[in-house]
């Protein structure tokens, strides 16, 4: 185990993927109009790629578009004061392709937001980190 200069657990890219893929709720950073953005999103871990389902006009689906951004996911524990962030940062691409749109319309995504959600944003996962809390 490996233990950076704070104290905190640093986390293999295995285990950062793991942690991720149990994460119901992440944050997308990305770039709105030159300034950092952040929005809450639910997801899924398709392999290495963070897939999100959003509607075609909205503001995420526009600013994501060939674009570098971040992604954030944690879960901690208040009471024990424990718990995890996994960070990714990697190319976010909108799916055009109407078999890949077919094949992630099978996974279990379901947007919690009202309305129309059949654009999919993926965020192919190039660099992975992570830390933990524990006890």
């Amino acid at each position: 185990m490996q233990v950076d200069s704070s104290g905190l657990q640093v986390l293999s890219r295995a285990e950062c993927l793991d942690l991720l893929s149990t994460a119901p709720i992440g944050r997308i950073v990305f770039t709105d109009h030159a300034l950092p953005a952040v929005q809450p999103v639910n997801f899924h871990l398709d392999g290495h790629s963070i897939v999100i389902r959003t509607s075609t006009g909205s503001k995420l689906a526009a600013a994501t578009r060939r674009a570098v951004v971040a992604f954030e996911a944690d879960n901690f524990d208040l009471e024990r004061r424990t718990g995890w962030s996994v960070t990714a940062v990697g190319l976010a691409r909108a799916v055009t392709d109407p078999t890949e749109r077919d094949r992630l319309a099978e996974l279990p995504l379901t947007a919690w937001a009202p309305g129309n959600r059949d654009h999919y944003i993926v965020v192919e996962a190039e660099q992975v980190s992570g830390r933990r809390i524990a006890d």
